[in-house]
């Protein structure tokens, strides 16, 4: 079961980076062509050269139409993709500066405590995104510019947010178990109990 959790977690992870990169280059292709446009429409350039400014302008170079509402989409559903792998390794931030002169058991219940918590928080958000789905599914509204389905990016999130729930679920319970018989399961988790 370890196995199968973490290989998820990473194939998310992956998934989620993937996803950001090609946002990173959709905004840096988007900003450029916005940056040439607004050069081929600079007073500079039409003194410097009247010709070179109207071919440029001319090549329709501009923005990416509908790069908002990608990047938006887009963004959503990576968050959700890392949440598993964040959750698996006790990545989140934490402040431990009270905590540190507890002693180990006392910090094992906090960091069990918490992690159950915040499983619980991950489970709500899966839920709330969920019917947010279906009030999107059912009234039908679309994004302005490029006009998709805006359930489309709700469904990418909710099924990313679902692997994150499987995972948080998994890691509050191993994170009891670990507690009750103090027994390592969890991944890397012995130097955040500390």
């Amino acid at each position: 079961m370890q196995n199968m959790v973490e290989r998820t977690a990473r194939y998310m992870a992956i998934l989620g980076g993937i996803v950001l990169t090609l946002l990173v280059l959709l905004t840096t292709i988007s900003v450029l062509g916005r940056g040439l446009n607004t050069f081929g429409h600079s007073d500079f350039l039409n003194a410097l050269s009247e010709s070179a400014a109207q071919a440029l302008i001319a090549t329709g170079v501009g923005p990416v139409n509908g790069d908002f509402e990608l990047v938006e989409a887009g963004v959503a559903f990576a968050i959700f993709s890392f949440l598993p792998i964040c959750q698996l390794y006790g990545a989140h931030a934490t402040v431990d500066v009270f905590t540190n002169i507890l002693p180990p058991k006392a910090n094992k219940v906090i960091v069990t405590f918490w992690e159950v918590v915040l499983s619980l928080v991950i489970l709500l958000i899966t839920w709330r995104l969920f019917v947010g789905l279906q009030g999107k599914m059912d009234n039908g509204e679309t994004t302005f510019l490029l006009q998709f389905p805006v359930w489309w990016a709700y469904g990418l999130s909710f099924m990313a947010a679902l692997i994150a729930s499987l995972v948080a679920v998994y890691c509050a319970v191993a994170q009891v178990i670990e507690l009750v018989t103090g027994r390592l399961i969890l991944p890397h988790r012995g130097e955040a109990a500390h």
